[in-house]
């Protein structure tokens, strides 16, 4: 019991779960700072769709509802892709220094802020290689927000993230691996077992939060979307898939997946469910009591 209140212990059990994941990744070839490459455009559309903007209004009014201003702030958008939250803090007034690393997405994310050129500043690198202090971050930043971006991966980042803000910092990931239905339906072929799914590192932010006394609000949500793909991408993100959860990446399990898939979807196209639990969380390093609109 004693060890549930040992920050020491929790973040030790995080960082061994993923050096343990990303040790399986590089020897499997991936590359997270590459991995939305091929799917740069995709992305792209979805982002921008009627239903994207949604998801990013509801996610920025929810922080307005805990005290955050867009007008005239300074934030820092980590993984910013195309641009899908930093279009929408533009547009509502902030100025954005907006990393990433994905060319493709680089170069999207130049197109849909040309209207915004003196709010944006577009940095290219990887934000773990990125001296904080060097580039004058410390405390530089109203809002340092990352979004499902695999930057968090243990406590030593979180804190890099909070060097770098001086009034609040938000942080999404989910909380289980996302849900895929076609994982649900190749699972049994490759291991001969129903996948289960498991937590993930949510739970290691929220307990180090709470143990190191911070002042935060969290939001565990369900979201689900629904697509179609060709074959041959969904053998890809099924490949793909089997190296995130540490199975063989190897011609046994690509012919298993390639054979299900030409009998199972005979037209050609594979209609995917994606999506599951997510967990947001706002913490707060200036005025660290309950918000209350004008009350």
């Amino acid at each position: 019991m004693d060890d549930f209140y040992n920050a020491k212990v929790w973040e030790k059990a995080w960082k061994d779960a993923t050096d343990l994941i990303f040790a399986n990744m590089k020897k499997n070839g991936i590359d997270l700072t590459r991995s939305f490459d091929q799917k740069a455009k995709v992305f792209n559309e979805q982002s921008f769709s009627e239903e994207g903007r949604r998801r990013s209004r509801r996610i920025m009014n929810w922080m307005e509802g805990q005290g955050v201003r867009f007008e005239n702030a300074t934030v820092l958008d980590i993984g910013a892709a195309s641009g899908v939250f930093t279009v929408p803090f533009a547009e509502r007034g902030a100025h954005i220094t907006a990393v990433e690393t994905s060319p493709p997405l680089v170069e999207l994310l130049e197109q849909n802020t040309k209207h915004f050129a003196e709010q944006v500043n577009i940095v290219p690198l990887p934000f773990e290689e990125i001296d904080v202090a060097a580039h004058g971050w410390e405390n530089a930043f109203d809002l340092v927000f990352v979004s499902m971006s695999p930057v968090v991966y243990n406590w030593e980042c979180v804190e890099k993230l909070l060097q770098c803000s001086q009034k609040y910092c938000y942080i999404s990931m989910p909380v289980v691996p996302t849900e895929h239905s076609l994982v649900n339906e190749i699972w049994p072929l490759v291991t001969g077992q129903s996948y289960e799914s498991k937590l993930t590192e949510m739970g290691y932010l929220l307990h180090l939060l709470y143990l190191k006394g911070y002042a935060y609000q969290s939001l565990i949500s369900r979201e689900v979307k629904t697509r179609e793909i060709s074959r041959e991408a969904a053998l890809q993100e099924a490949m793909t898939w089997l190296a995130h959860h540490r199975l063989p990446v190897d011609e046994r399990n690509r012919s298993i997946i390639a054979d299900y898939l030409e009998h199972a979807y005979p037209s050609g196209k594979v209609v995917i469910q994606e999506g599951g639990r997510y967990g947001k969380v706002l913490i707060q390093l200036q005025d660290q009591h309950m918000y209350a609109g004008d009350l």
